[in-house]
């Protein structure tokens, strides 16, 4: 007992002395500013289910402030802070949604008299929820500490041996060196982890005191994730007698093209073609195609909201979609336009370089507003009577990879600078996230992504059949030519499958 009274002072002098060494400090460096962060990003969600939705809670990845706003992520791709939810620390709460389902539990959540008690419930839940993560995320903590604590013991071990060698001038002397390193080791382990779980459980007492307060305020699931557009009302009769329907913009209007038989008002206005997508699957499929599809559509002005076209104004695609009676599947075909994609296409034609802050500030902010656009089209096609299978079609690169140099369709109009490598390279980067947005989309809901193998402007000369796109010097550039739109039919009958027997 004596004994035990006497050394516990010369452990804690000791812990005390090793806490002020370089590396030991260097190692809480690490373990504070690298592990807990790590361990909070590395911690997989923890999904729990609140008036009949699925909501994965976690932590958002942490900003150089003091204090911020916890983040709603929602299709796994938009991403909202919460400003109800402020935490002071590292540790900010990200709650990921989506997509949305109706049941009995989410009627009940939107109604006025049960405010309260779905309020309380979702308290309740989203912390326990989250108390979970955090355990989980506090053995991550811990074995960065155990890990970053034996790597430095390394480097120690290797240090020592290298200056015994050098005192030495022999490896013989360094048995001693055991005893007294493997003590230091375990010093050092011992400090990691506590600081390490201070700072953590720091964080934690943050966090959850920051959530709780600011979920208090919260009394539904409107509160949480806030409200959006209603979906389109039905507009028309109701139509018979179409197998499919296509909706979208130019590229499956197939403008440029030969006008269909006997045009209705529609067809001219929105200047959609007898060989359009629609047209083909029709012929390729034999079964009755709707084509809704106009060109300059977006979501918001088109698909899901009225479109000014001339002296007229066209009823939403969606609207239209549903007065469609037994529709067995719907192509869609949307981004280019929402995203205004023909202004950055002469940006980079007009301008020696086109990679500017401005260009990519204004490129964000378009593909932010499509995204909740596109999130907001998702619910309304996953609600159409009947349950329509529903094809994404995925948008083109208009050029190769690697286009020549002297290819007309890269040089523009007289005066500009063109197109080079570069600028190339910048819209297909461009184009692949606009179709990552619209693949993951997809996939959340279940959705089948089609992506036509077109083949792009300025690539082989030799191919008898020449690009699928039409080139600068036609009526409609980079919109798809009579063989493109079959090959584009031929991508979404291949999505669709084989036509089920009569």
């Amino acid at each position: 007992m004596a004994h035990s009274t006497r050394t516990r002072p010369r452990h804690v002098r000791a812990l005390f002395r090793e806490l002020r060494s370089l590396p030991t400090i260097a190692l809480l460096i690490a373990c504070l500013f690298v592990g807990l962060p790590l361990a909070a990003a590395a911690t997989p969600d923890r999904h729990v289910r609140i008036a009949g939705q699925d909501i994965a809670v976690g932590a958002r990845i942490p900003r150089p402030t003091l204090s911020g706003p916890a983040q709603l992520v929602q299709l796994g791709n938009t991403r909202f802070d919460i400003p109800a939810i402020q935490v002071y620390g590292p540790l900010r709460p990200q709650l990921s949604l989506g997509p949305l389902q109706r049941n009995d539990a989410a009627a009940a959540a939107v109604a006025t008299d049960s405010r309260a008690a779905t309020g309380s419930a979702a308290l309740r839940t989203l912390v326990n929820g989250f108390v979970i993560w955090y355990l989980w995320a506090t053995v991550a903590v811990v074995l960065f500490a155990v890990a970053a604590t034996a790597l430095v013991g390394c480097m120690r071990i290797l240090i020592a041996v290298h200056r015994q060698t050098c005192d030495t001038g022999a490896a013989g002397g360094l048995t001693d060196l055991g005893p007294r390193l493997s003590g230091t080791i375990a010093r050092m382990a011992v400090i990691a982890v506590t600081v390490s779980l201070a700072g953590w459980a720091a964080s934690g007492v943050a966090a959850y005191r920051g959530t709780t307060e600011g979920l208090q305020t919260i009394g539904s699931l409107s509160d949480l994730v806030g409200t959006s557009d209603i979906t389109p009302a039905p507009v028309g009769p109701p139509v018979f007698g179409y197998s499919g329907a296509v909706i979208g913009d130019s590229r499956v209007a197939r403008v440029g093209g030969p006008p269909p038989d006997d045009p209705s008002g529609d067809d001219t206005a929105c200047e959609r073609s007898a060989d359009s997508p629609a047209a083909e699957l029709s012929r390729i499929r034999g079964e009755q195609v709707l084509n809704l599809a106009c060109s300059g559509a977006s979501i918001p002005a088109g698909l899901r909201g009225p479109q000014p076209r001339g002296d007229s104004e066209l009823a939403p695609q969606v609207g239209r979609l549903k007065q469609v009676q037994g529709l067995d599947w719907v192509v869609v075909a949307v981004g280019p336009n929402d995203l205004n994609w023909s202004d950055f296409l002469l940006y980079c034609y007009g301008l020696p370089s086109c990679d500017d802050q401005l260009a990519a500030g204004e490129f964000d902010l378009r593909m932010a507003q499509f995204d909740r656009d596109w999130a907001a089209l998702l619910a309304d096609l996953d609600e159409l009577p009947g349950d329509p299978r529903i094809v994404i079609t995925a948008s083109y690169d208009a050029f190769v990879a690697s286009p020549a140099t002297d290819c007309p369709d890269l040089r523009g109009p007289a005066g500009t600078p063109g197109l080079d490598q570069a600028k190339v390279d910048l819209l297909a980067d461009r184009n692949a996230q606009l179709n990552e947005v619209l693949e993951t989309g997809a996939q959340r809901y279940g959705f089948t992504v089609a992506r036509p193998a077109l083949t792009p402007l300025c690539g082989d000369p030799a191919l008898r059949l020449g690009p699928d796109l039409q080139g600068l010097a036609d009526r409609h550039p980079f919109h798809p030519t009579a063989a493109g739109s079959l090959r584009v039919a031929a991508s979404l009958a291949n999505a669709l499958g084989p036509t089920p027997p009569p």
